[in-house]
């Protein structure tokens, strides 16, 4: 007796794969079909919650680095020399001019300049072939010395040219201040010409190493030797406020006058005036109106809701979106509590004792603006007052900073919810892994269960088959 049987096979896959040969049925859909639904509610939950988590955690992220981002704006602002607005000014910015730093105190000074700090230039003699006359036939190196003891050298390859000499010194020396080129006169004859960045008496450069581009710095340069052009380098002369004559190798200033640097541009004199400059206050409050939309921008897009679809209001199509973080209870107190230090009043600032009263307003999507004419009104009178508005253990940015570091700090409110985010990832992922397995569980029974149904159906098909062929021979011979 033949016996049909069903066939299992492995997939590349990994999945088990039944053709129901004996019964004619197509198994392997009917066990994919009743594991998926077996599995289909847990999957739908698992699922929606990792999506639902993945995208609180990101957001929350993006909160606390707004946050942090905002409060290092506050540490950089949170200084008085920020809103005193002291700005100074030269009189003749031809002889002098200069800028004030956060140190600077108010006051006028008269500053004469005598003499401006000069640089080191010097010149070879003619090099009769030009700038195609070779220098050295073997390699050397050229020295560049100044009168203060400093030296350079270049590094020469045989054969080099005064063009190449040139090149040398621009690219080994770029980085000291030392430049070089070429004069060529009407007979072709070029002299290589030196100059120095360095300022100061006892900058002078010498040049050795090749005797027909050896230069005595000390030794005035002249149509037929080398030496220095012009006149010898020398030091800044100037004097402030009638005091005797001082000096300096640069003619850039920083320590002459505390928290003023002044940069001498040409003899003469100019009176130079630190004071007070609204200016400067404007762009420090500015900055932290700046500091304050960007914060409330970052936050908006992960608590707005958004309209998607048709843009008309009666569209049955129109639909909305809702951020990650719409209606979160501890971002709206988050907020609350920022957004009440904007209109809590100083009692340490005067006559001006709220934000408002700089021209500083809140707009309807929660961002600030400063009007240009309230704040010129309010600087004809309170312009004394606004480092106390905005510094200090009650000003705006201490309260504003106190308020956010219990939700920016290590183990704080954003962190510890952060921490939970990703726990219940984890719990998820490990729920995930679960239902895998039992769903890989009933496959393999459900496989096994049905192909012994179909190895039947073959066996009963083909006992029936033989049953009616020896039937049916009998029939035959009791015809005959």
């Amino acid at each position: 007796m033949t016996t049909t049987t069903s066939t299992t096979s492995v997939s590349s896959s990994g999945g088990i794969t039944v053709s129901g040969v004996g019964s004619g049925i197509d198994t392997s859909s009917i066990v994919t079909a009743l594991v998926n639904a077996q599995k289909a509610p847990k999957q739908d939950q698992i699922t929606a919650q990792l999506s639902t988590v993945g995208a609180q955690k990101s957001a929350v992220e993006t909160v606390q680095s707004a946050l942090e981002a905002f409060t290092t704006s506050l540490a950089a602002l949170n200084d008085t020399n920020s809103f005193i607005g002291l700005a100074a000014t030269s009189s003749n910015e031809g002889y002098v001019t200069a800028t004030s730093s956060n140190t600077a105190a108010a006051g006028s000074y008269d500053v004469k300049v005598t003499k401006l700090a000069t640089s080191s230039k010097v010149t070879t003699a003619a090099v009769s072939g030009g700038a195609s006359t070779v220098m050295n036939t073997a390699a050397t190196t050229l020295s560049i010395t100044q009168a203060n003891g400093k030296s350079l050298s270049v590094s020469l390859a045989a054969n080099t040219t005064l063009s190449g000499v040139r090149d040398a010194i621009n690219t080994q020396l770029q980085s000291s201040g030392v430049t070089a080129n070429l004069v060529t006169d009407s007979s072709g004859a070029s002299r290589l010409v030196l100059s120095s960045t360095t300022t100061g008496a006892n900058t002078g450069m010498s040049v050795s190493g090749i005797d027909a581009l050896a230069v005595d710095g000390t030794v005035q340069g002249s149509s037929s030797q080398a030496g220095y052009l012009g006149s010898l380098p020398q030091d800044a002369v100037y004097s402030i406020d009638g005091l005797d004559d001082m000096t300096s190798s640069s003619n850039t200033l920083t320590s002459a006058i505390s928290g003023v640097s002044l940069t001498l541009t040409g003899v003469g004199s100019s009176t130079v005036t630190v004071a007070s400059s609204t200016d400067d206050m404007k762009t420090s409050v500015q900055s932290f109106v700046t500091a304050y939309n960007t914060l409330i921008t970052a936050i908006n897009a992960q608590t707005a809701v958004s309209p998607t679809g048709a843009t008309a209001s009666t569209s049955t199509s129109a639909t909305t979106t809702a951020g990650a973080l719409t209606g979160d209870a501890g971002i709206r107190s988050l907020m609350a509590s920022i957004q009440t230090q904007l209109t809590k009043s100083s009692t340490t600032s005067g006559n001006l004792s709220i934000l408002s009263q700089l021209g500083v307003s809140t707009g309807e999507d929660g961002q600030l603006t400063l009007d240009d004419t309230k704040w010129t009104a309010a600087m004809t009178t309170n312009a004394g007052n606004v480092a106390n508005l905005f510094v200090g253990t009650d000003g705006l940015l201490s309260r504003m900073t106190s308020v956010i570091d219990p939700y920016t700090q290590t183990g704080g409110i954003l962190d510890t919810r952060i921490k939970g985010y990703a726990a219940t990832v984890t719990d998820l992922d490990n729920q995930q892994t679960d239902l895998d397995s039992r769903m890989d569980a009933l496959t393999t029974t459900l496989t096994a269960k049905y192909s012994a149904m179909d190895t039947l159906v073959a066996q009963l098909t083909a006992t029936s088959t033989s049953v009616m062929t020896t039937l049916n021979a009998l029939n035959t011979k009791s015809s005959s």
